[in-house]
């Protein structure tokens, strides 16, 4: 399991107050999922395909659609930029 991505504390306190509020019921542990889900895409696995150490593949699937549809990423890739001076361009490396 040595080989699997997992955000630390410190990585994981930067976007946290970009994420939606948590209505009701608790959230599963965000650090996992998010790390689940960088892992996904970062290795370009299925989801059901992922590590079972990073919890159940339809917690973070779901997670990343609502997130997705609701521009959560968008904005926190852009609120992260702009921590750091950029304003404009928000880029990702593809490879």
């Amino acid at each position: 399991m040595s080989d699997l991505f997992w955000l630390t504390d410190v990585q994981i306190a930067r976007p946290k107050p970009f994420f939606p509020r948590s209505h009701g019921k608790p959230r599963v542990d965000v650090k996992r999922v998010l790390s689940g889900i960088i892992f996904i895409n970062r290795s370009g696995l299925r989801w059901r395909d992922a590590p079972s150490a990073h919890g159940p593949h339809k917690t973070f699937y779901s997670r990343w659609k609502r997130w997705s549809e609701k521009d959560i990423f968008a904005r926190m890739m852009a609120g992260l930029a702009a921590l750091h001076g950029e304003k404009n361009t928000v880029m990702i490396p593809s490879h």
